[in-house]
C-alpha cells in the first residue's frame, strides 16, 4: 500500500450494499480469513508493525497532556499498542481500556496504567477493576478489517459501534490495524459507525466529509 499523509481523504466507496443475510455471511468469512492471516505473522513482525503504527499515532494525535486516551487489550494477533499507551501516560495522558459491563450494551472505559491491577472480563480479556468510568477524548478501535470509507470490520459484537452511537459528544475515533486488512468495502449497514481516521503500519487515512 502506498504512503499517505493524515490529510488524505477517503476514496469513495461505490460498491452497493448487499442484503443483510448476505452481508452476515460475507463478514463472517472475511473475519475468519483476516484473523487467520494476521495470526500467521511472526511475533517480531507484529511488534515491528505496532511500532510503526505507534509512530504514526504520535504524529496524528500530537500533545496528549490531560487528554483521556482509550485503547484496547490486544487479542488474537491484534496490534499491541500497550507500550504506546504507556508512553502516552508518561506524556500526561489519562489512559483507559474498554470494559463490557453487559452483553449487547455500550462499553464503558476505566482508567489503566502499566502494572495496575486487572481482572478477567468478558471472553477472559483483562480489564481494569470497577471504579470511575471515564469519557475518552480519543478512542483507538482495533480493526479486523476496514474499507476506504472508514468503516471497520470487528468481531461481530457491535460494541464499538453501539458505544459510539450512544455518545452525546464526538471523540476522536481512530481505527488501527494491519495494512493487509483493507477490503474494498465491508458493506456498511445502518448500525455501522465509520472511524474518523484509520492508521496502519504503512499509512494514515483521514476521514472523508460525511
Amino acid at each position: 500500500m502506498p504512503q499517505h499523509d493524515a490529510t488524505e481523504a477517503w476514496r469513495p466507496n461505490r460498491i452497493g450494499r448487499r442484503k443483510v443475510p448476505d452481508v452476515y455471511r460475507w463478514r463472517k468469512a472475511a473475519r475468519r480469513r483476516l484473523i487467520e492471516q494476521r495470526l500467521t505473522l511472526p511475533i517480531a513482525e507484529r511488534a515491528c508493525k505496532a511500532a510503526a503504527v505507534a509512530s504514526r499515532l504520535d504524529e496524528l494525535v500530537g500533545d496528549v497532556r490531560n487528554r483521556i486516551v482509550a485503547a484496547y487489550w490486544p487479542i488474537r494477533g491484534e496490534l499491541n499498542l500497550l507500550d504506546w499507551l504507556a508512553s502516552a501516560a508518561e506524556r500526561g495522558a489519562i489512559c483507559a481500556l474498554p470494559v463490557v459491563i453487559e452483553k449487547n450494551r455500550p462499553l464503558v472505559f476505566r482508567g489503566w496504567s502499566r502494572g495496575g491491577r486487572l481482572e478477567r472480563g468478558l471472553w477472559n480479556i483483562p480489564v481494569p477493576p470497577a471504579g470511575q468510568n471515564l469519557t475518552p477524548d480519543i478512542v483507538l478501535a482495533p480493526l479486523v478489517g476496514f474499507d476506504f470509507a472508514g468503516y471497520r470490520l470487528g468481531y461481530g459484537g457491535g460494541y464499538f459501534d453501539r458505544t459510539l452511537s450512544a455518545c452525546d459528544y464526538s471523540p476522536t475515533t481512530i481505527g488501527v490495524g494491519y495494512s493487509h486488512s483493507a477490503v474494498a468495502t465491508i458493506y456498511p449497514q445502518w448500525h455501522d459507525v465509520p472511524m474518523g481516521q484509520i492508521v496502519t503500519e504503512h499509512a494514515t487515512f483521514a476521514a472523508r466529509t460525511r
